[in-house]
């Protein structure tokens, strides 16, 4: 057994919304602890941290590796982004190190591109998933292919030979709870149960046959279809979801020439929806866990390629 193998390292994944720590001894997960997102914070994001990992210390951790919003404007500590075309040497050379009471923690930057409309875009969290899918599924790593991210900023990314060359954000579930919470579009009927899956299927299909360029004008059949059709509300919130996810993946399909195969990175159950939208648009897609990619993803960027020591040691 290498020195990599039997090394205890803790990593975390700290989005906007939720922390998850890892205290691994080589590729094996000794204990797990969830936390507050940096949105959610009471405390300062290293107090947070060290106490969380309080009594991991006894373990002698050799470095924390953390990705995600931990790395933003409001978190521990700004890491800058890193520029597309991006590997993992290119991301690891960035990685933002901070000493938090002897520990030694990196934090991962995340990404920056000009997408496929000539404009700005950023990532965090998402660069360390898509290196771990590569890692899970090699064949990723040769040739050109469409990854998705879905999610509050779902995220369309390229990799051409193992790099992440370009992505493009479309804001699609922070939309969908802005409409649903505080538009009149969910008020024409009473009710709050969960989207239904027949609702979702219609909106996608009006896509499909209307085109995404027509969405704003679809998006009021949410109401009228309650007022008119007596559509009821669970079905008018999976349309509206559906126009929304339909539209994302249709102009997706435009910008990339088309689908063809996509892995879609994530929560089984929203995958399932864009998995919905891809097969109406002709597509196909196959399934990489969020969490698998994650702990995955921190691996890659937590040793040198071909090297039984961490580069972080």
């Amino acid at each position: 057994m290498n020195t990599l193998d039997s090394s205890v390292t803790i990593f975390g994944d700290w989005g906007t919304s939720r922390l998850r720590l890892y205290l691994r001894q080589g590729k094996s997960v000794l204990d797990r602890r969830d936390g507050p997102g940096i949105g959610a914070l009471t405390a300062s994001p290293r107090e947070t941290f060290l106490d969380l990992v309080g009594d991991w210390r006894e373990a002698k951790p050799s470095l924390a590796l953390l990705c995600g919003m931990v790395g933003s404007r409001n978190g521990w500590e700004e890491a800058a982004y890193a520029p597309c075309p991006a590997r993992p040497d290119d991301i690891r050379r960035r990685l933002l190190r901070i000493d938090a009471d002897g520990l030694p923690v990196a934090i991962v930057p995340g990404l920056s591109c000009v997408n496929a409309l000539g404009g700005p875009d950023v990532m965090r969290g998402e660069e360390t998933q898509i290196l771990g899918a590569l890692e899970l599924n090699p064949v990723l790593k040769r040739g050109r292919h469409l990854l998705a991210l879905p999610g509050t900023h779902t995220k369309w990314v390229v990799v051409e030979d193992g790099a992440i060359a370009s992505f493009l954000t479309a804001p699609v579930g922070e939309l969908y709870a802005l409409l649903r919470e505080h538009s009149i579009l969910a008020k024409a009927a009473p009710g709050d149960d969960p989207e239904s899956a027949e609702g979702f299927a219609r909106g996608v299909a009006r896509i499909v046959e209307q085109g995404p360029a027509r969405l704003p004008h679809l998006i009021f059949e949410t109401r009228s279809r309650q007022l008119l059709d007596g559509l009821p509300k669970a079905d008018a919130m999976g349309f509206l979801s559906g126009l929304l996810i339909g539209s994302d993946t249709a102009t997706t399909s435009s910008w990339f020439g088309g689908l063809g195969q996509v892995s879609l990175i994530g929560a089984p159950a929203l995958g399932a929806l864009y998995a919905h939208a891809i097969a109406a648009l002709g597509g196909t897609s196959v399934s990489v866990d969020g969490d698998a990619a994650v702990l995955a993803g921190l691996t890659t960027l937590s040793s040198a390629k071909n090297s039984g020591a961490h580069v972080l040691a």
